[in-house]
């Protein structure tokens, strides 16, 4: 079984989830795409979100579709934020996490949130991908204010700019982090993947908009089970082969077959 992990503001709709789908029933392997909180359509009941570096979030979702798993072991992926938290997941659980899975990948995951926040803040980023962000999560923002308020400052929330005043207003005081920085430094996956004890495969273009080649993890930041793929072309979640606007199942053949090999090989 392969669970798939979204990415920001993201959901089984997307169009890298129905990629995976795909590939999946190609393959004859059951997929679970779990949502983050506010992320399947409605609205959460606890006085959270979701955050980058949810690796508790992980765990409660992991072990359970672990327990109910009978015919296949267990293997996960996390697309751009959902692949952070999976690796900080793996990080953090160290070896006992092979109880739970048989390998992770994370697919243009922003390791290192700190590089990739000041990335998404500026210039064409800031101008497009940015406002396309905050038009879907102040709103939930603010529903979640209307269930809880006073939660946060509501006035700052709506005059946030980008996501770095959003997470200070909001995400991470929601998730127990005393600012933006703090939420970055804590959250990142990068500082722990040295402790990864099972196969795990980290893929990045190099050319992401999101972020920064410079940022990536070389091979002196992980241990010896981490893969790092780290290909020239491929933009944020992309990777089309063929004729352009080209076809995206290029992407999931590759990582499923990594994570099928180490299903069925260790």
């Amino acid at each position: 079984m392969l669970a798939l992990f979204h990415g920001l503001e993201g959901s089984s709709a997307s169009h890298y989830a129905q990629a995976f789908a795909h590939w999946a029933l190609q393959n004859s392997l059951e997929l679970a795409i779990p949502h983050f909180r506010g992320c399947s359509g409605e609205l959460n009941l606890a006085p959270r979100a979701y955050h980058s570096g949810d690796h508790v979030e992980i765990d409660w979702i992991l072990k359970r579709l672990a327990q109910r798993q009978t015919t296949q072991p267990l293997v996960a992926a996390g697309v751009s934020l959902g692949g952070n938290a999976l690796m900080r997941w793996a990080g953090e659980h160290g070896a006992a996490a092979a109880n739970t899975v048989k390998a992770v990948a994370s697919i243009c995951s922003p390791l290192d949130l700190a590089a990739s926040g000041q990335a998404i803040g500026q210039g064409f980023n800031r101008q497009v991908y940015t406002r396309m962000f905050l038009r879907s999560m102040k709103p939930k923002a603010m529903a979640k204010w209307r269930q809880y308020p006073g939660l946060f400052d509501a006035q700052r929330l709506n005059a946030a700019t980008d996501l770095y005043e959003f997470d200070n207003v909001f995400t991470a005081p929601l998730h127990g982090f005393v600012d933006t920085q703090d939420y970055w430094a804590k959250a990142s996956a990068l500082p722990h993947m040295h402790h990864i004890q099972i196969p795990a495969l980290a893929l990045n273009a190099r050319n992401d908009p999101f972020i920064p080649a410079r940022s990536l993890p070389k091979p002196d930041d992980v241990g010896r089970h981490v893969t790092l793929w780290q290909p020239a072309h491929g933009g944020h979640v992309g990777f089309p082969l063929g004729l352009p606007p080209g076809h995206l199942a290029h992407m999931p053949q590759a990582v499923g077959g990594w994570l099928m090999e180490k299903l069925h090989h260790g």
